[in-house]
């Protein structure tokens, strides 16, 4: 791998360790009753580092119940991954 695709990898680890963060944050706000973060920002945050939302929800169960995440997150997934490959495709020919 050359030299911008790590780049490219290490920022992406970074926001989806961010995200995750999120969801663990809000979870533990929560369970203490404190200011939540919003619906809002958290799937927004999930279209940026998917791999993160969907694993702070896994690992915190935060937000299983709610169809907008528990469909809604793995829809992103799956459009995000069509679209990598085709960047991808594209990019080889």
């Amino acid at each position: 791998m050359d030299k911008i695709g790590m780049v490219l990898l290490c920022i992406y680890g970074v926001v989806n360790l961010a995200v995750f963060l999120l969801y663990g944050i809000d979870k533990l706000k929560a369970k203490h009753d404190k200011w939540r973060i919003p619906e809002k920002t958290l799937i927004i945050a999930a279209v940026f580092g998917i791999l993160g939302g969907l694993t702070g929800m896994m690992v915190f169960h935060h937000k299983t119940r709610k169809p907008k995440f528990s469909v809604g997150l793995p829809m992103i997934l799956f459009v995000e991954a069509v679209l990598a490959a085709l960047v991808y495709y594209k990019l080889i020919k």
